[in-house]
């Protein structure tokens, strides 16, 4: 599903990824992870797809707020997990939305 964004500014962060063959409740903390991310201030949506590479992009009013994700406890537990079992290698990109337009939304 596409995400229902405000009108820009706002902020995109971009996580692609390898994963690795260690699935160890990937998918269950993936979908925990939506979860709380979506729970905390400045949560705008998110959006995520994934074959050879996982590319997820989340959308946040500020930096602030990416930063308060990026330190909560449970999500910096699934980060850890991530560099240890899941990824064979990820990036990180944070993005400042200057403008957006679509189609059929």
């Amino acid at each position: 599903m596409i995400a229902n964004t405000p009108q820009a500014p706002y902020y995109a962060v971009i996580f692609t990824s390898i994963r690795t063959e260690i699935d160890n409740g990937y998918g269950d903390m993936a979908h925990r992870m939506v979860e709380l991310g979506s729970q905390m201030k400045g949560f705008l949506g998110i959006e995520s797809a994934r074959n050879d590479i996982g590319i997820t992009v989340s959308y946040w009013e500020s930096l602030e707020d990416i930063k308060h994700w990026k330190q909560n406890a449970e999500h910096q537990i699934a980060q850890q997990t991530g560099r240890k079992d899941w990824y064979k290698s990820y990036k990180t990109r944070i993005c400042k939305v200057e403008r957006d337009y679509g189609f059929g939304l």
